[in-house]
C-alpha cells in the first residue's frame, strides 16, 4: 500500500505497486469489489475481458466500474504495475465522471479521462518503483481540476448500511427515503441495484477473510445463510467456488489456515 495526500483519502480505497511472479502463465479472476479499479501495467500491456466473453484487449490501462461478475486476466507469468482501488466518489473527483457510467465497463483512461491519457508512458519512463508516486502526483492534480465530490449525505449512509449487510427495507427507513427512491439515487451513484451492490459488498467481506476461517464460520460472519449459500455466490461472482479460488490464488493455503489471502 503506497500512502498518498490526505485530500486523496476519501477517493482512493487502496493504491499498490506490484510485481508478481506468478510462476507459469495462465488466468487470473479479477473479482467484483465496491470500489472502481484503475490500473497501469508496466513492462506489458493487461490482457483483459470479462469472464466468458470473447473480446479481449490488451490496455495500457484498464478502468473498470462496479460489476457483479469476474474479469479474466491472462498473464504469460508475471504482471507489473499500479493499480488504484476508487470509491464512487472518486470516480467522478478524479476521472470526472459519475461512477455510475462506468458499471459493468471496461475501457482505457484515455476514454474516461483525457486528461490521464499520459500516465501509461510516464510510468514506463518512470519505472516501477516511482510509478506509485507519479500516478498520485496526477491524481492529486485531477482532484484540483475536477473538485472534491462526495455523494449526499443519506446516500453515503445508505451505501454504508448495506455494506454492513443492513436489509434494504430498513436502510431506506432509516434514511427516510421509499425503496423505491433509495433504488434509484444508490443506482445513480453506483451503477448498481441496492441489492446487488449489498451483494457484492457481502462478497467482498467473505473474501477479506477466506482462508483465515473455515467456509462454514466465513459464511456465518459475513451473514450468509449458510456454506451452501457462500458456495452458490461464489460460484456467480466469481466463476467458481471458494475452494476453487483459494486453490488457484494460494494452493499452499488451507481452508481454516491463518495465512492472508486479500493481499
Amino acid at each position: 500500500m503506497a500512502a498518498g495526500p490526505s485530500a486523496l483519502a476519501p477517493y482512493v480505497t487502496s493504491l499498490v505497486a506490484y510485481d508478481s511472479d506468478l510462476g507459469a502463465p495462465g488466468v487470473h479472476r479479477g473479482l467484483p469489489t465496491t470500489s472502481l479499479t484503475l490500473v497501469f501495467p508496466v513492462g506489458e500491456p493487461l490482457d483483459v475481458s470479462w469472464a466468458g466473453q470473447r473480446a479481449r484487449a490488451k490496455r495500457w490501462s484498464t478502468v473498470s466500474g462496479l460489476h457483479a461478475g469476474p474479469a479474466e486476466i491472462h498473464h504469460d507469468g508475471t504482471q507489473r504495475g499500479v493499480q488504484l482501488g476508487l470509491t464512487t466518489a472518486g470516480a467522478r473527483a478524479l476521472l470526472g465522471v459519475p461512477a455510475a457510467e462506468l458499471a459493468g465497463e471496461l475501457l482505457e483512461v484515455d476514454d474516461v479521462a483525457p486528461e490521464l491519457a499520459e500516465l501509461p508512458e510516464r510510468l514506463h519512463d518512470a519505472g516501477l518503483e516511482a510509478g506509485a508516486a507519479v500516478v498520485v502526483l496526477a491524481l492529486t492534480r485531477a482532484l484540483a481540476r475536477n473538485g472534491e465530490a462526495r455523494p449526499r449525505a443519506e446516500v453515503g449512509r445508505a451505501l454504508a448500511g448495506l455494506t454492513r449487510g443492513e436489509r434494504v427495507g430498513d436502510v431506506a427507513q432509516e434514511v427516510g427515503y421509499s425503496r423505491r427512491r433509495l433504488g434509484t439515487l444508490v443506482k445513480e451513484e453506483t451503477g448498481l441495484a441496492p441489492k446487488e451492490y449489498a451483494r457484492v459488498a457481502r462478497f467482498e467481506a467473505s473474501r477479506a477473510v477466506l482462508g483465515r476461517r473455515s467456509l462454514a464460520e466465513v459464511a456465518a460472519e459475513c451473514g450468509y445463510a449458510d456454506q451452501a449459500h457462500l458456495a452458490r455466490e461464489w460460484s456467480e461472482l466469481a466463476g467458481c467456488p471458494p475452494s476453487t479460488w483459494l486453490r488457484e490464488e494460494f494452493p499452499f493455503l488451507q481452508d481454516h489456515g491463518a495465512a492472508d489471502p486479500a493481499g
